[in-house]
């Protein structure tokens, strides 16, 4: 009976140990995880996301899904959060829902260019897209494009490509674009003047969304269309004919951005990846091997991306934007309605 119960005791002993080895490898992988909400795109993802995990040793969960999504599901976990990163979106998305995420300024973000570091306490800017022309070179001929104004030359009548604004962010970006740039502010009639006369130059053709006005300049249906840096960098980068063009007047670039979700099970990782995505390595990574751009002062571009002090840069005033985009689309529709 005494022997029985020496082996029960050791066995005991035994299985305790098993178990707070299991509990201790449970509580290892737990913390060393990290759970990331994204509406990135898959080569932004394909390329960060993995240098991340190898750099820290972090596993990391994604969920990819539109940002609007996103944030309905970031408000239902409010009380018991899941996620601890939103890694993309634009920065005004951000500021709507400031509630959500967690106060946190990165020792890198000294590193990255004037006006484009966290300035709310906890939105970091990681890469900007600016609006831009995107010309065909086997179209374009004696016909000069540098500036907005140039797209009002009669040569170009019918033969630039742009979407909606009241349905494309990157067509409304263009918009008020051209509104501060060409008068200065959104209200001025000198810009609205501009817009008018850009709009009879489009002679009554709208492309159906922001990615067909790209595609069909680098297909050959149209000399010009009002797009974005990113996927205009991509043709050039790919060999396409096509030169990307940052109006004289001033091109808009308006920052995507991440943050630490407030209450983040996985605090620490959650800002050791905001940290990492403003790194040399990763703002060199957007630089070199994607056509986003990155905002680190020191980071290297391809040679399919214009460096900074070659673009005329201008601000947003992303506040008057945000406050006023219903009646900047009406004004525009109205405007596009009428010449029509």
């Amino acid at each position: 009976m005494k022997r029985f119960s020496i082996l029960l005791l050791a066995c005991m002993l035994v299985m305790g140990a098993l178990s707070a080895c299991g509990n201790s490898e449970s509580e290892s992988a737990a913390s060393n995880k990290l759970v990331v909400y994204s509406p990135n795109s898959e080569e932004i993802i394909k390329t960060i996301i993995p240098m991340f995990e190898k750099q820290t040793g972090i596993t990391v969960e994604l969920v990819t899904a539109g940002t609007g999504e996103i944030v309905k599901r970031l408000q239902s976990e409010k009380q018991n959060p899941y996620a601890d990163v939103m890694f993309g979106g634009s920065m005004a998305g951000y500021r709507e829902h400031a509630d959500l995420y967690e106060p946190y300024v990165s020792p890198e973000d000294e590193n990255l260019i004037e006006g484009h570091r966290n300035t709310t306490g906890f939105a970091t800017p990681f890469v900007s897209d600016g609006s831009v022309l995107l010309v065909n070179k086997n179209l374009i001929g004696d016909i000069k494009i540098e500036s907005y104004a140039d797209l009002l030359n009669p040569k170009l009548k019918g033969k630039i490509a742009s979407a909606d604004p009241a349905s494309s962010s990157s067509a409304f970006a263009q918009l008020t674009n051209m509104l501060k740039a060409m008068g200065g502010d959104y209200e001025s009639d000198k810009g609205w003047d501009y817009v008018s006369k850009l709009i009879e130059n489009l002679n009554g053709k709208i492309a159906s969304g922001s990615g067909a006005v790209h595609k069909s300049v680098a297909d050959g249906e149209y000399v010009v269309g009002l797009t974005y840096e990113d996927p205009s960098s991509t043709y050039v980068k790919n060999g396409a004919p096509v030169e990307v063009v940052y109006p004289k007047e001033g091109a808009v670039f308006l920052d995507a951005a991440s943050a630490v979700i407030k209450g983040a099970p996985h605090m620490d990782n959650a800002k050791k990846f905001i940290d990492f995505i403003l790194s040399k390595e990763a703002q060199d990574a957007f630089g070199t091997q994607l056509t986003n751009r990155p905002l680190r002062q020191d980071t290297k571009l391809g040679d399919y991306m214009t460096p900074y002090a070659n673009i005329n840069m201008i601000d947003e005033d992303t506040d008057y934007v945000s406050a006023n985009k219903s009646k900047i689309v009406e004004h525009y529709i109205d405007l596009f309605t009428s010449i029509k």
